[in-house]
């Protein structure tokens, strides 16, 4: 079972820690962190509507500050999730050489997964329905543990 997992979206202020948030909730014994695959928020907390929504669903992400993901995560973490494929692509192009470490799209454990992306609600401006599909992902991946 991983004992430390990395959720990694483009800018760390909405998908990632919305999925750190939910999954923390749901598995607390799992360490958690979340990254971004750019650097533009570093040290922002979450994206204050992204917030609201969470805490509408109890979950609170007021602790939680950005960060920009690095090669070094590679061993800090046992399991990498990635929002959508664009990310996965940015991850793997930072995986150290022999590094084993596995990453994955958060929707491959949705029960349903009917995409491939958790849309960023930064831009679609729904942080509900990606709040459902991330809800519905960190259950499948704690089914998965």
């Amino acid at each position: 079972m991983p004992k430390r997992i990395l959720f990694v979206c483009l800018g760390n202020i909405c998908r990632s820690p919305a999925a750190e948030g939910v999954f923390r909730t749901l598995a607390p014994q799992v360490e958690t962190d979340s990254a971004g695959t750019g650097g533009w928020h570093v040290g922002e907390a979450p994206y204050g509507p992204m917030q609201n929504a969470a805490l509408a669903r109890g979950y609170d992400l007021s602790d939680l500050r950005a960060r920009q993901f690095t090669a070094d995560d590679f061993s800090l973490f046992d399991l990498i999730i990635a929002m959508d494929s664009q990310n996965l692509s940015d991850i793997e192009a930072q995986r150290p050489r022999a590094n084993q470490t596995p990453v994955h799209l958060f929707t491959d454990y949705a029960s349903r997964p009917d995409t491939d992306h958790v849309p960023d609600p930064y831009y679609a401006r729904d942080f509900d329905g990606a709040l459902d599909l991330i809800e519905n992902a960190a259950r499948g991946l704690c089914n998965s543990l």
